[in-house]
């Protein structure tokens, strides 16, 4: 039983350094690696820890890591440390991590349904917060397909930004569960040869 609780601690903490390791990689990428907006592993990162993690673990690691990251990044660009915006997006990455929960032993289809399904959301989202925030789009149904679309001049299309969510929650879903999937094995370690 003691071996047991340990092999477990020991893959939460896997899980806990992986989480860490997108918080940093996200920080890095929004000040340093620009060239691709909104390729992060931020959703994955929530929606893989609502799978692996128990219960409020699951939700609270990834918005702290979260939170942590954006009061890092909102200070490099001299934006407001928090905003009433970050309820929104924040709500998103608890959608996720709920639906990681529901999806602890779902095959294939389910997690890339609900992968897109999360990027997708997130897009809807947060371009509605910015169409309805932003005195530079009209209030109009008019205005609100420019959000979802070519958004604002002087940056990239707002659908850019989600084929980027959609590529990077993909690669860094897959990559989460590879690693979660290879922390589940049993270690052979331990186990005595059969003679």
């Amino acid at each position: 039983m003691r071996h047991e609780l340990l092999d477990s601690r020991a893959k939460w903490v896997g899980i806990v350094v992986l989480a860490l390791a997108a918080g940093l990689y996200r920080i890095a990428s929004g000040m340093w690696w620009t060239e691709l907006p909104n390729f992060s592993p931020a959703m994955a990162m929530a929606f893989c820890c609502g799978m692996a993690l128990p219960g409020v673990l699951g939700f609270a690691l990834p918005i702290a890591i979260l939170f942590a990251s954006d009061l890092v990044l909102n200070f490099h660009y001299h934006m407001p440390l928090v905003s009433i915006s970050m309820v929104g997006v924040y709500a998103c990455y608890l959608i996720a991590a709920t639906a990681g929960g529901f999806l602890r032993r779902s095959g294939f289809l389910a997690l890339a349904g609900a992968t897109l399904a999360n990027s997708l959301l997130f897009y809807v989202v947060t371009n509605s917060l910015a169409w309805i925030g932003n005195a530079n789009y009209a209030q109009t149904a008019a205005g609100w397909a420019q959000a979802l679309t070519v958004g604002q001049p002087g940056f990239p299309p707002t659908w850019v930004f989600f084929r980027n969510s959609l590529l990077s929650d993909a690669l860094f879903t897959v990559l989460f569960v590879i690693v979660v999937l290879r922390m589940q094995r049993p270690s052979t370690a331990f186990q005595p040869v059969a003679a």
